[in-house]
Protein backbone atom coordinates (compact mmCIF):
# COMPACT_ATOMS: atom_id res chain seq x y z
CA UNK A 1 0.00 0.00 0.00
CA UNK A 2 0.67 3.52 -0.59
CA UNK A 3 2.30 5.66 2.27
CA UNK A 4 2.40 9.24 2.63
CA UNK A 5 5.74 10.98 2.12
CA UNK A 6 7.16 11.52 5.98
CA UNK A 7 10.40 13.31 7.47
CA UNK A 8 12.61 11.19 9.81
CA UNK A 9 16.01 12.68 9.78
CA UNK A 10 16.96 10.47 12.46
CA UNK A 11 17.48 7.26 10.33
CA UNK A 12 18.39 9.05 7.32
CA UNK A 13 21.55 7.11 6.64
CA UNK A 14 24.10 9.23 4.14
CA UNK A 15 25.22 6.38 1.47
CA UNK A 16 26.21 6.89 -2.30
CA UNK A 17 23.16 6.88 -4.64
CA UNK A 18 24.05 4.51 -6.58
CA UNK A 19 21.65 1.44 -7.25
CA UNK A 20 22.87 -1.95 -5.59
CA UNK A 21 22.54 -5.12 -7.22
CA UNK A 22 22.31 -5.36 -11.18
CA UNK A 23 19.65 -2.75 -13.06
CA UNK A 24 17.29 -5.27 -13.01
CA UNK A 25 15.61 -2.56 -10.04
CA UNK A 26 14.79 -0.40 -12.52
CA UNK A 27 12.24 -1.36 -13.90
CA UNK A 28 10.58 -1.59 -10.58
CA UNK A 29 10.60 1.75 -9.66
CA UNK A 30 8.69 4.65 -10.31
CA UNK A 31 9.70 7.19 -12.91
CA UNK A 32 11.67 9.54 -11.61
CA UNK A 33 12.52 7.62 -8.41
CA UNK A 34 15.86 7.68 -7.22
CA UNK A 35 17.78 5.28 -4.74
CA UNK A 36 18.70 8.41 -2.80
CA UNK A 37 15.05 9.87 -2.33
CA UNK A 38 14.84 13.41 -0.54
CA UNK A 39 14.89 14.23 2.94
CA UNK A 40 14.06 16.62 5.14
CA UNK A 41 13.89 17.40 8.94
CA UNK A 42 11.36 15.97 11.27
CA UNK A 43 11.64 12.99 13.79
CA UNK A 44 7.69 11.12 13.23
CA UNK A 45 8.02 7.56 13.90
CA UNK A 46 5.47 5.30 13.74
CA UNK A 47 3.73 3.97 17.27
CA UNK A 48 5.52 0.84 18.40
CA UNK A 49 4.07 -2.83 19.78
CA UNK A 50 5.20 -2.58 23.64
CA UNK A 51 8.88 -3.68 24.23
CA UNK A 52 10.10 -2.34 20.80
CA UNK A 53 11.21 0.91 19.49
CA UNK A 54 9.66 3.27 17.10
CA UNK A 55 9.57 2.26 13.90
CA UNK A 56 10.72 4.95 11.25
CA UNK A 57 8.70 6.39 8.79
CA UNK A 58 8.66 6.16 5.41
CA UNK A 59 10.37 9.11 3.47
CA UNK A 60 9.40 7.93 -0.18
CA UNK A 61 6.25 6.06 -0.67
CA UNK A 62 6.18 2.44 -0.81
CA UNK A 63 4.91 0.63 -3.91
CA UNK A 64 1.58 -0.92 -3.81
CA UNK A 65 1.65 -4.30 -2.73
CA UNK A 66 1.72 -6.97 -5.43
CA UNK A 67 -1.18 -9.96 -5.51
CA UNK A 68 0.88 -12.29 -7.67
CA UNK A 69 4.23 -13.39 -8.47
CA UNK A 70 3.67 -12.95 -12.21
CA UNK A 71 3.25 -9.07 -11.58
CA UNK A 72 6.46 -8.36 -10.55
CA UNK A 73 7.91 -9.27 -13.93
CA UNK A 74 10.79 -11.72 -12.47
CA UNK A 75 12.61 -13.75 -14.46
CA UNK A 76 10.97 -16.20 -16.20
CA UNK A 77 12.59 -19.60 -14.71
CA UNK A 78 11.93 -17.84 -11.53
CA UNK A 79 8.08 -17.96 -11.73
CA UNK A 80 8.83 -21.36 -13.44
CA UNK A 81 10.44 -22.48 -10.27
CA UNK A 82 7.72 -21.18 -7.93
CA UNK A 83 4.58 -22.70 -9.61
CA UNK A 84 6.85 -25.81 -9.66
CA UNK A 85 7.12 -26.28 -6.12
CA UNK A 86 3.22 -25.08 -5.59
CA UNK A 87 4.33 -21.43 -4.84
CA UNK A 88 1.54 -19.58 -6.53
CA UNK A 89 0.62 -16.94 -4.07
CA UNK A 90 2.28 -14.51 -2.24
CA UNK A 91 2.02 -14.32 1.19
CA UNK A 92 1.78 -10.44 2.91
CA UNK A 93 4.92 -9.87 3.99
CA UNK A 94 6.08 -10.96 0.31
CA UNK A 95 3.44 -8.71 -1.63
CA UNK A 96 4.20 -5.90 0.15
CA UNK A 97 8.23 -6.02 0.18
CA UNK A 98 9.04 -7.18 -3.02
CA UNK A 99 7.88 -4.47 -5.12
CA UNK A 100 10.00 -2.31 -2.99
CA UNK A 101 12.82 -4.86 -2.16
CA UNK A 102 13.24 -5.53 -5.87
CA UNK A 103 13.23 -1.68 -6.93
CA UNK A 104 16.40 -1.34 -4.74
CA UNK A 105 14.79 0.43 -1.57
CA UNK A 106 15.84 -0.81 1.69
CA UNK A 107 12.83 -2.90 3.78
CA UNK A 108 12.70 -3.15 7.35
CA UNK A 109 10.07 -5.87 7.75
CA UNK A 110 8.87 -7.76 10.62
CA UNK A 111 6.91 -10.82 10.84
CA UNK A 112 5.95 -13.93 13.26
CA UNK A 113 7.91 -16.98 12.28
CA UNK A 114 6.38 -18.84 9.52
CA UNK A 115 5.57 -15.88 7.89
CA UNK A 116 7.33 -16.05 4.69
CA UNK A 117 10.10 -14.10 5.23
CA UNK A 118 12.94 -15.96 3.45
CA UNK A 119 11.22 -15.87 0.50
CA UNK A 120 10.33 -12.46 0.82
CA UNK A 121 14.01 -11.14 0.98
CA UNK A 122 15.39 -14.37 -0.92
CA UNK A 123 13.69 -13.67 -4.03
CA UNK A 124 14.59 -10.48 -4.45
CA UNK A 125 18.40 -11.11 -3.92
CA UNK A 126 18.26 -13.34 -6.26
CA UNK A 127 16.61 -11.72 -8.67
CA UNK A 128 18.88 -8.43 -8.21
CA UNK A 129 22.13 -10.47 -7.88
CA UNK A 130 21.36 -12.68 -11.09
CA UNK A 131 23.09 -12.13 -14.29
CA UNK A 132 26.68 -10.99 -12.42
CA UNK A 133 29.76 -13.22 -11.57
CA UNK A 134 31.62 -13.55 -8.31
CA UNK A 135 35.11 -13.35 -7.90
CA UNK A 136 37.04 -15.84 -6.12
CA UNK A 137 36.58 -14.97 -2.19
CA UNK A 138 34.11 -11.96 -3.64
CA UNK A 139 30.38 -12.92 -2.74
CA UNK A 140 28.16 -10.18 -4.00
CA UNK A 141 25.20 -11.03 -1.75
CA UNK A 142 25.38 -11.99 1.71
CA UNK A 143 22.50 -13.13 4.63
CA UNK A 144 23.83 -13.29 7.96
CA UNK A 145 21.46 -15.36 10.47
CA UNK A 146 21.75 -15.94 14.27
CA UNK A 147 22.20 -20.15 14.23
CA UNK A 148 23.31 -22.96 12.00
CA UNK A 149 19.94 -24.53 11.78
CA UNK A 150 18.37 -21.28 10.79
CA UNK A 151 21.24 -20.66 8.06
CA UNK A 152 20.48 -24.00 6.58
CA UNK A 153 16.91 -24.19 6.12
CA UNK A 154 17.37 -20.56 4.35
CA UNK A 155 20.03 -22.28 2.39
CA UNK A 156 17.36 -25.59 1.89
CA UNK A 157 14.74 -22.65 1.05
CA UNK A 158 16.85 -20.32 -1.69
CA UNK A 159 18.56 -23.32 -3.13
CA UNK A 160 16.01 -24.22 -6.15
CA UNK A 161 15.61 -20.64 -7.01
CA UNK A 162 19.50 -20.09 -7.02
CA UNK A 163 20.11 -22.77 -8.90
CA UNK A 164 17.49 -21.49 -11.45
CA UNK A 165 18.81 -18.38 -11.99
CA UNK A 166 22.57 -20.09 -12.47
CA UNK A 167 23.76 -18.58 -8.93
CA UNK A 168 25.91 -20.13 -6.57
CA UNK A 169 25.17 -20.57 -2.74
CA UNK A 170 27.69 -21.26 0.28
CA UNK A 171 26.64 -22.08 3.46
CA UNK A 172 29.23 -20.46 6.27
CA UNK A 173 28.31 -21.70 9.56
CA UNK A 174 30.29 -23.07 12.64
CA UNK A 175 31.01 -26.40 13.58
CA UNK A 176 31.72 -27.57 10.51
CA UNK A 177 35.06 -27.74 8.33
CA UNK A 178 36.25 -24.86 7.74
CA UNK A 179 38.25 -26.08 5.11
CA UNK A 180 35.64 -26.74 3.00
CA UNK A 181 33.46 -23.48 3.46
CA UNK A 182 36.94 -21.71 2.18
CA UNK A 183 37.05 -24.00 -0.67
CA UNK A 184 33.37 -23.11 -1.26
CA UNK A 185 34.42 -19.36 -1.34
CA UNK A 186 37.43 -19.72 -3.55
CA UNK A 187 36.17 -21.37 -6.11
CA UNK A 188 33.43 -18.20 -6.03
CA UNK A 189 30.13 -17.95 -5.11
CA UNK A 190 27.65 -15.36 -5.72
CA UNK A 191 25.43 -15.83 -2.65
CA UNK A 192 26.93 -16.84 1.09
CA UNK A 193 24.30 -17.55 3.74
CA UNK A 194 26.34 -17.18 7.44
CA UNK A 195 26.73 -17.23 11.04
CA UNK A 196 28.62 -13.43 12.10
CA UNK A 197 31.33 -15.66 13.90
CA UNK A 198 32.11 -18.05 11.33
CA UNK A 199 32.32 -15.34 8.69
CA UNK A 200 34.35 -12.79 10.24
CA UNK A 201 36.58 -16.19 10.96
CA UNK A 202 37.08 -16.36 7.16
CA UNK A 203 37.66 -12.92 6.47
CA UNK A 204 40.76 -12.75 9.17
CA UNK A 205 41.83 -15.77 7.48
CA UNK A 206 41.81 -13.65 4.17
CA UNK A 207 39.30 -16.00 2.37
CA UNK A 208 36.31 -13.98 2.17
CA UNK A 209 36.00 -10.15 1.36
CA UNK A 210 32.86 -8.19 1.60
CA UNK A 211 33.45 -5.18 -0.22
CA UNK A 212 31.91 -6.49 -3.36
CA UNK A 213 28.55 -7.05 -1.34
CA UNK A 214 25.65 -5.21 -2.98
CA UNK A 215 22.75 -6.58 -1.00
CA UNK A 216 22.98 -7.59 2.51
CA UNK A 217 19.97 -9.13 4.04
CA UNK A 218 19.85 -9.31 8.30
CA UNK A 219 17.39 -12.34 9.36
CA UNK A 220 16.34 -12.43 12.96
CA UNK A 221 18.86 -9.64 13.96
CA UNK A 222 17.06 -8.98 17.12
CA UNK A 223 18.21 -12.96 18.07
CA UNK A 224 21.90 -11.98 16.88
CA UNK A 225 21.47 -9.06 19.09
CA UNK A 226 20.43 -11.36 22.57
CA UNK A 227 22.99 -13.46 21.49
CA UNK A 228 25.92 -10.97 22.35
CA UNK A 229 26.71 -10.64 17.91
CA UNK A 230 26.13 -7.01 17.57
CA UNK A 231 29.94 -6.14 17.73
CA UNK A 232 30.27 -8.72 14.87
CA UNK A 233 27.61 -8.14 13.07
CA UNK A 234 27.85 -3.90 12.77
CA UNK A 235 31.94 -5.16 11.80
CA UNK A 236 30.68 -7.28 8.84
CA UNK A 237 28.30 -4.29 7.63
CA UNK A 238 30.95 -1.90 7.66
CA UNK A 239 32.66 -4.11 5.29
CA UNK A 240 29.86 -4.07 2.69
CA UNK A 241 29.77 -1.63 -0.15
CA UNK A 242 28.24 1.37 1.01
CA UNK A 243 25.84 2.37 -1.35
CA UNK A 244 24.45 -0.84 -1.17
CA UNK A 245 21.02 -2.19 -0.31
CA UNK A 246 20.16 -3.63 3.29
CA UNK A 247 16.94 -5.75 4.02
CA UNK A 248 16.34 -6.09 7.55
CA UNK A 249 13.46 -8.61 8.43
CA UNK A 250 12.57 -10.46 12.16
CA UNK A 251 9.65 -11.89 14.03
CA UNK A 252 10.12 -9.07 16.67
CA UNK A 253 12.20 -5.71 16.29
CA UNK A 254 13.49 -4.68 20.18
CA UNK A 255 15.56 -1.85 21.50
CA UNK A 256 18.50 -3.54 20.34
CA UNK A 257 17.81 -3.56 16.77
CA UNK A 258 17.34 0.06 16.61
CA UNK A 259 20.91 0.80 16.41
CA UNK A 260 21.00 -1.37 12.78
CA UNK A 261 18.17 0.58 11.98
CA UNK A 262 19.24 3.75 12.61
CA UNK A 263 23.20 3.06 11.45
CA UNK A 264 22.40 1.22 7.83
CA UNK A 265 18.69 1.73 6.44
CA UNK A 266 18.51 4.18 4.71
CA UNK A 267 14.87 5.61 3.91
CA UNK A 268 13.31 2.10 4.42
CA UNK A 269 10.32 0.84 3.54
CA UNK A 270 8.28 -0.61 6.78
CA UNK A 271 6.24 -3.23 6.57
CA UNK A 272 4.99 -5.64 9.85
CA UNK A 273 2.69 -8.55 9.45
CA UNK A 274 1.56 -10.54 12.74
CA UNK A 275 3.33 -7.94 15.51
CA UNK A 276 2.42 -11.14 17.90
CA UNK A 277 1.71 -14.77 17.16
CA UNK A 278 -1.71 -14.06 18.88
CA UNK A 279 -2.79 -12.45 15.73
CA UNK A 280 -2.31 -15.91 13.90
CA UNK A 281 -5.86 -17.35 14.10
CA UNK A 282 -4.58 -20.64 12.83
CA UNK A 283 -2.89 -20.70 16.45
CA UNK A 284 -4.35 -22.00 19.52
CA UNK A 285 -2.07 -21.22 22.81
CA UNK A 286 -3.20 -23.59 26.15
CA UNK A 287 -1.54 -23.02 29.33
CA UNK A 288 -1.90 -26.27 31.16
CA UNK A 289 -1.93 -25.92 35.40
CA UNK A 290 -0.64 -29.26 36.75
CA UNK A 291 1.11 -30.28 39.64
CA UNK A 292 4.67 -30.54 40.35
CA UNK A 293 4.28 -34.23 41.73
CA UNK A 294 2.13 -35.05 38.33
CA UNK A 295 4.58 -33.18 35.72
CA UNK A 296 7.08 -35.26 34.95
CA UNK A 297 3.83 -38.01 34.36
CA UNK A 298 2.05 -35.39 31.97
CA UNK A 299 4.53 -34.84 29.76
CA UNK A 300 5.50 -37.94 29.41
CA UNK A 301 1.95 -39.31 27.94
CA UNK A 302 1.73 -35.79 25.61
CA UNK A 303 5.49 -37.44 24.48
CA UNK A 304 3.63 -40.63 23.47
CA UNK A 305 0.75 -38.89 21.33
CA UNK A 306 0.09 -40.24 17.33
CA UNK A 307 1.76 -37.35 15.39
CA UNK A 308 5.03 -35.88 15.97
CA UNK A 309 6.02 -33.29 18.88
CA UNK A 310 8.60 -30.49 19.89
CA UNK A 311 9.24 -29.98 23.79
CA UNK A 312 10.81 -27.28 24.91
CA UNK A 313 12.85 -27.19 28.02
CA UNK A 314 15.33 -25.24 29.79
CA UNK A 315 18.78 -26.92 30.30
CA UNK A 316 20.62 -29.25 28.33
CA UNK A 317 20.48 -31.35 30.57
CA UNK A 318 17.21 -31.43 31.69
CA UNK A 319 16.68 -32.34 27.85
CA UNK A 320 19.35 -35.40 27.65
CA UNK A 321 17.72 -36.49 30.84
CA UNK A 322 13.69 -36.52 29.53
CA UNK A 323 14.92 -37.95 26.37
CA UNK A 324 16.34 -40.88 27.96
CA UNK A 325 13.59 -41.22 29.77
CA UNK A 326 11.06 -41.09 26.75
CA UNK A 327 13.61 -43.36 25.04
CA UNK A 328 13.15 -45.98 28.23
CA UNK A 329 9.15 -45.63 28.16
CA UNK A 330 8.46 -46.04 24.71
CA UNK A 331 8.64 -42.95 22.93
CA UNK A 332 10.88 -42.47 20.04
CA UNK A 333 12.79 -39.35 20.93
CA UNK A 334 15.71 -37.41 20.16
CA UNK A 335 17.63 -34.52 22.16
CA UNK A 336 18.54 -31.15 20.51
CA UNK A 337 20.96 -28.71 21.91
CA UNK A 338 24.00 -26.89 22.14
CA UNK A 339 25.99 -29.77 23.18
CA UNK A 340 25.61 -31.71 19.81
CA UNK A 341 27.85 -31.32 17.05
CA UNK A 342 26.34 -29.73 13.79
CA UNK A 343 26.11 -33.15 11.98
CA UNK A 344 24.24 -34.73 15.09
CA UNK A 345 21.72 -31.96 15.27
CA UNK A 346 21.61 -32.30 11.51
CA UNK A 347 21.17 -35.74 11.62
CA UNK A 348 18.39 -35.48 14.36
CA UNK A 349 16.16 -32.97 12.37
CA UNK A 350 16.06 -35.25 9.48
CA UNK A 351 15.04 -37.64 11.44
CA UNK A 352 12.60 -36.29 13.15
CA UNK A 353 10.96 -34.50 9.72
CA UNK A 354 10.62 -37.94 8.30
CA UNK A 355 8.84 -39.17 11.36
CA UNK A 356 11.75 -42.05 12.57
CA UNK A 357 11.41 -39.32 15.83
CA UNK A 358 8.45 -38.53 16.92
CA UNK A 359 9.66 -36.18 19.96
CA UNK A 360 12.42 -33.58 19.87
CA UNK A 361 13.45 -31.97 22.87
CA UNK A 362 14.87 -29.19 22.87
CA UNK A 363 16.61 -26.02 24.55
CA UNK A 364 15.91 -22.67 22.68
CA UNK A 365 18.12 -23.75 19.99
CA UNK A 366 15.66 -25.52 17.99
CA UNK A 367 13.63 -22.19 18.19
CA UNK A 368 14.19 -19.92 15.83
CA UNK A 369 15.07 -21.75 11.94
CA UNK A 370 13.50 -24.81 11.88
CA UNK A 371 10.81 -25.64 9.70
CA UNK A 372 9.12 -28.70 9.73
CA UNK A 373 6.01 -29.63 7.44
CA UNK A 374 2.78 -30.19 9.64
CA UNK A 375 3.63 -30.08 12.72
CA UNK A 376 0.86 -29.57 14.90
CA UNK A 377 1.64 -28.82 18.76
CA UNK A 378 4.36 -27.59 20.27
CA UNK A 379 5.28 -27.53 24.69
CA UNK A 380 7.24 -25.70 26.45
CA UNK A 381 7.72 -28.18 28.90
CA UNK A 382 9.33 -25.07 31.21
CA UNK A 383 7.70 -22.37 30.85
CA UNK A 384 10.11 -19.49 28.69
CA UNK A 385 10.76 -16.04 30.53
CA UNK A 386 10.57 -14.00 28.06
CA UNK A 387 7.84 -13.32 26.06
CA UNK A 388 9.91 -13.40 22.39
CA UNK A 389 10.79 -16.77 23.50
CA UNK A 390 7.38 -17.95 23.60
CA UNK A 391 6.88 -16.58 20.49
CA UNK A 392 9.61 -17.93 18.37
CA UNK A 393 9.54 -21.56 20.44
CA UNK A 394 5.40 -21.36 18.94
CA UNK A 395 6.38 -20.40 15.57
CA UNK A 396 7.96 -23.77 15.17
CA UNK A 397 3.97 -24.76 14.56
CA UNK A 398 1.04 -23.15 12.20
CA UNK A 399 3.14 -22.05 9.70
CA UNK A 400 2.55 -20.96 6.14
CA UNK A 401 -1.24 -21.09 6.89
CA UNK A 402 -0.97 -24.38 8.94
CA UNK A 403 -3.55 -25.02 12.26
CA UNK A 404 -1.14 -25.81 15.45
CA UNK A 405 -1.28 -25.54 19.31
CA UNK A 406 0.86 -24.19 21.99
CA UNK A 407 0.73 -25.77 24.65
CA UNK A 408 2.68 -24.45 28.41
CA UNK A 409 2.44 -26.85 31.36
CA UNK A 410 2.18 -24.51 34.41
CA UNK A 411 3.33 -24.94 37.93
CA UNK A 412 1.55 -22.91 40.97
CA UNK A 413 4.25 -21.06 41.53
CA UNK A 414 4.41 -20.01 37.14
CA UNK A 415 0.91 -18.64 36.84
CA UNK A 416 1.76 -15.27 37.65
CA UNK A 417 4.48 -15.11 35.46
CA UNK A 418 3.24 -16.61 33.01
CA UNK A 419 0.06 -14.43 32.70
CA UNK A 420 2.61 -11.48 32.88
CA UNK A 421 4.33 -12.99 29.41
CA UNK A 422 0.76 -13.77 27.76
CA UNK A 423 0.23 -10.26 28.30
CA UNK A 424 3.43 -8.49 27.44
CA UNK A 425 3.00 -11.50 23.96
CA UNK A 426 -0.56 -9.99 23.34
CA UNK A 427 -2.25 -13.50 23.48
CA UNK A 428 -5.35 -14.81 25.32
CA UNK A 429 -4.49 -18.25 25.89
CA UNK A 430 -7.23 -21.06 26.96
CA UNK A 431 -6.09 -22.38 30.44
CA UNK A 432 -7.31 -25.48 31.95
CA UNK A 433 -6.21 -27.63 34.66
CA UNK A 434 -5.07 -31.17 34.05
CA UNK A 435 -3.71 -34.31 35.40
CA UNK A 436 -1.97 -37.04 34.00
CA UNK A 437 -4.42 -40.14 31.95
CA UNK A 438 -7.63 -37.73 31.78
CA UNK A 439 -9.51 -37.10 29.01
CA UNK A 440 -9.50 -32.97 29.00
CA UNK A 441 -5.44 -33.63 28.54
CA UNK A 442 -5.47 -36.07 25.77
CA UNK A 443 -8.39 -33.63 23.97
CA UNK A 444 -5.91 -30.85 24.11
CA UNK A 445 -2.88 -32.48 23.45
CA UNK A 446 -3.56 -36.14 21.98
CA UNK A 447 -1.69 -37.44 25.00
CA UNK A 448 -1.47 -41.34 25.75
CA UNK A 449 -0.31 -43.71 27.64
CA UNK A 450 3.59 -45.06 26.54
CA UNK A 451 3.97 -48.43 25.59
CA UNK A 452 6.60 -48.98 28.38
CA UNK A 453 8.46 -50.81 25.55
CA UNK A 454 12.20 -49.26 25.28
CA UNK A 455 13.17 -48.12 21.62
CA UNK A 456 16.81 -47.45 20.45
CA UNK A 457 17.44 -44.75 17.89
CA UNK A 458 19.98 -46.30 16.04
CA UNK A 459 23.11 -44.30 15.00
CA UNK A 460 23.76 -44.55 11.06
CA UNK A 461 26.77 -46.36 10.27
CA UNK A 462 30.24 -44.33 9.58
CA UNK A 463 32.19 -46.14 7.55
CA UNK A 464 35.91 -45.46 8.34
CA UNK A 465 38.43 -43.86 5.60
CA UNK A 466 40.48 -46.07 4.22
CA UNK A 467 44.15 -45.52 4.24
CA UNK A 468 46.22 -44.45 1.38
CA UNK A 469 48.33 -47.22 -0.27
CA UNK A 470 45.93 -49.95 -0.23
CA UNK A 471 49.40 -52.24 -1.61
CA UNK A 472 50.97 -51.85 1.32
CA UNK A 473 52.05 -54.98 3.00
CA UNK A 474 49.78 -55.79 6.42
CA UNK A 475 52.80 -55.42 9.29
CA UNK A 476 50.17 -57.16 12.09
CA UNK A 477 48.82 -55.29 15.13
CA UNK A 478 50.82 -52.32 17.11
CA UNK A 479 54.17 -53.48 14.87
CA UNK A 480 56.57 -50.91 12.93
CA UNK A 481 59.04 -51.73 9.98
CA UNK A 482 62.17 -52.68 12.34
CA UNK A 483 60.24 -52.96 15.44
CA UNK A 484 59.32 -56.40 17.16
CA UNK A 485 55.67 -56.77 17.29
CA UNK A 486 53.17 -57.37 20.50
CA UNK A 487 51.45 -60.27 21.40
CA UNK A 488 47.54 -60.01 21.27
CA UNK A 489 46.38 -57.89 24.05
CA UNK A 490 50.13 -56.98 25.84
CA UNK A 491 50.56 -53.29 26.77
CA UNK A 492 53.67 -51.51 25.18
CA UNK A 493 55.10 -51.34 29.23
CA UNK A 494 54.88 -55.39 29.17
CA UNK A 495 56.13 -55.70 25.57
CA UNK A 496 59.18 -53.45 26.82
CA UNK A 497 60.04 -55.22 30.05
CA UNK A 498 59.65 -58.85 27.93
CA UNK A 499 61.92 -57.45 25.72
CA UNK A 500 64.61 -55.90 28.59
CA UNK A 501 64.16 -59.72 30.13
CA UNK A 502 65.12 -61.27 26.64
CA UNK A 503 68.31 -59.20 25.78
CA UNK A 504 69.44 -60.06 29.61
CA UNK A 505 69.27 -63.93 28.87
CA UNK A 506 70.90 -63.40 25.58
CA UNK A 507 73.82 -61.28 27.56
CA UNK A 508 74.10 -63.92 29.78
CA UNK A 509 74.30 -66.69 27.43
CA UNK A 510 77.31 -64.65 25.61
CA UNK A 511 79.10 -64.29 28.58
CA UNK A 512 79.13 -67.89 29.55
CA UNK A 513 79.99 -68.98 25.83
Amino acid sequence: MNRSARTNDRYSNPRKSSTAGSDRGARFRPKGQSRSGNRSGGNGRRPSVPGEFALPVTITPALPAAATFGELDMPAELLTTLTGLGVTEPFPIQAATLPNSLAGRDVLGRGRTGSGKTLAFGLALLVRTAGQRAEPRQPLALILVPTRELAQQVTDALTPYAQALKLRLATVVGGMSIGRQAGALRAGAEVVVATPGRLKDLIERKDCRLDQVKITVLDEADQMADMGFMPQVTALLDQVRPDGQRLLFSATLDRNVDLLVRRYLHDPVVHSVDPSAGAVTTMEHHLLHIHDADKHATTTEIAARDGRVIMFLDTKHAVDKLTKHLLNSGVRAAALHGGKSQPQRTRTLARFKTGEVTALVATNVAARGIHVDNLDLVVNVDPPTDHKDYLHRGGRTARAGESGRVVTLVLPNQRRDMARLMADAGITPQTTQVRSGEAELSRITGAQAPSGVPVTIAAPVTERPKRSGGSAPFRGRGTRPGRPGRSGGESRRSAEARQLTEARKAARVRRSS
